[in-house]
């Protein structure tokens, strides 16, 4: 009777001293909180400017940003280890956020974030959707690789053209011959097929196996379906090994002749395409950033792209609204010649003869531009579908504000003040349009 009772105090001191702890020890929740905090510190300092506050793609600059920034709150992954319709693993959310995204604006943030801020990172972003609380994901069994054979590169070409990837990528991998070149998103937005001639712009890795993941387990929210079920994982082995064997050589590896020879063959392409070339140009230098109104947060309001109405307070120089640069024929582009656009663009010149200051509009880097990329230019402007918005003229200071603020800008050295609004200082009678679409025109000030 002794022994066994001194084994039960043996044992119930340890264990009474275990639920003492227990009491003391903060919950899970409470253990947690200081990682959730961190992560959502991290996410709104870094993340947010970009995906939204919320984790919905709808940051200030994700209009003009192509490919859009990703919609966190769906789910939604392009780049996955797990079928298609899965959501990703920790593991793919660790490459994205390490890796970037290459050709994109996502960057890498390996310098950045690393160890328990990485982990508070992926936490709060999966925080979004609650498909990962309800939800585990689907791996997809990779098995072992196919070598880059010319055997296999052959083979992989054949499944190319059964699988009829030339209708987005052309028959060549970089466009020749596509026909499906309007192509848009689950969410109605533009997006463009890969250039399977630069590897290095691939998103989601430059490796076989990246690639066969691509093939095997789609590009979710995009045209790019997933191929399992149409072609077997040897059929996509080989695909991922012939869509390598068509990489050329970047400039930065060319010659003095190759390069010579690559920009001359660009310069056909605008020339036989100005559109498109002058739809990159603008998309390039941001002109539909200053050429639409504006919400308080600095996104554009996107139902009226290009439609203008953006208006900047520049103290001593002008008070300015931004051009509609659709091709509507009374409040637009749609009456003006092309050497008026020419004019407009290169000198700063407008129709009444009146000239710009060389900003906000920078005409005079225009200025230097070839004739060809002018032309691309305007010819994409011309494609702008007409929306009724009326500019008002701009409202210059009197002489003596003007006089004064030039001496102080030029003998004091001060700043030029510059307010940016938000909403549109145009008129609009678009039934198109609703009114949720059009902010009020209000001074609140945004910084540029």
């Amino acid at each position: 009777m002794i022994n066994l009772h001194r084994r039960s105090l043996a044992t119930a001191v340890p264990l009474f001293g275990l639920a003492l702890w227990a009491l003391a020890a903060p919950q899970k929740s409470e253990r947690e909180a200081p990682q959730a905090a961190l992560g959502k510190s991290l996410y709104e300092a870094n993340c947010a400017y970009c995906h939204g506050k919320e984790g919905k793609g709808d940051g200030p600059p994700a209009a003009i940003l192509n490919p859009r920034p990703r919609d966190l709150s769906r789910g939604k992954f392009k780049f996955r280890s797990t079928e298609s319709g899965s959501i990703p693993t920790d593991r793919d959310l660790e490459n994205t956020i390490t890796n970037g995204l290459q050709g994109t604006s996502m960057p890498d943030w390996k310098p950045f974030l690393r160890g328990d801020s990485l982990k508070a990172v992926i936490e709060y972003v999966k925080s979004f959707s609650v498909k990962f609380k309800n939800e585990k994901p689907k791996l997809v069994p990779l098995g072992a690789p196919t070598p880059a054979t010319p055997s296999s590169i052959a083979a992989g070409k054949r499944v190319s053209e059964k699988l009829q990837c030339g209708k987005c990528h052309g028959d060549d991998g970089k466009g020749t011959g596509a026909i499906a070149s309007d192509l848009k998103d689950e969410w109605g937005h533009e997006t463009k097929a890969t250039n399977l001639t630069e590897p290095w712009s691939f998103r989601g890795g430059t490796t076989a196996r990246d690639l066969f993941l691509r093939f095997r387990t789609g590009i979710d929210g995009t045209p790019m379906p997933s191929y399992k079920g149409t072609a077997s994982d040897g059929d996509m082995w080989n695909l991922a090994n012939y869509v390598l064997s068509l990489g050329r050589k970047p400039v930065w590896s060319m010659n003095e002749q190759e390069v010579k020879e690559f920009y001359s063959k660009q310069s056909d392409f605008v020339r036989t395409k100005p559109v498109d070339w002058g739809k990159y140009l603008v998309n390039a230098w941001g002109c539909v950033y200053c050429h639409s109104p504006i919400r308080s947060d600095g996104s554009i309001v996107e139902e009226m792209r290009f439609t203008g109405g953006q208006r900047w307070n520049m103290y001593p120089f002008a008070d300015v609204v931004s051009y509609n640069l659709t091709s509507h024929k009374e409040t637009g582009l749609g009456d003006w010649t092309n050497e008026q656009l020419r004019t407009f663009l290169t000198k700063g010149v407008r129709r009444d003869g009146s000239r710009m200051v060389p900003f906000p509009m920078p005409w005079a880097a225009y200025a230097s531009m070839k004739d060809d990329d002018l032309n691309a230019i305007i010819a994409f402007l011309r494609t702008l579908q007409p929306v009724y918005n009326k500019i008002p003229n701009p409202a210059k200071p009197n002489i003596f504000s003007y006089l004064w603020g030039k001496f102080r800008v030029l003998i004091l050295k001060q700043d030029v003040t510059w307010h940016v609004y938000s909403g549109n200082a145009g008129q609009t009678k678009e039934k198109s349009l609703s009114e949720n679409a059009i902010p009020a025109h209000t001074p609140k000030e945004v910084q540029p």
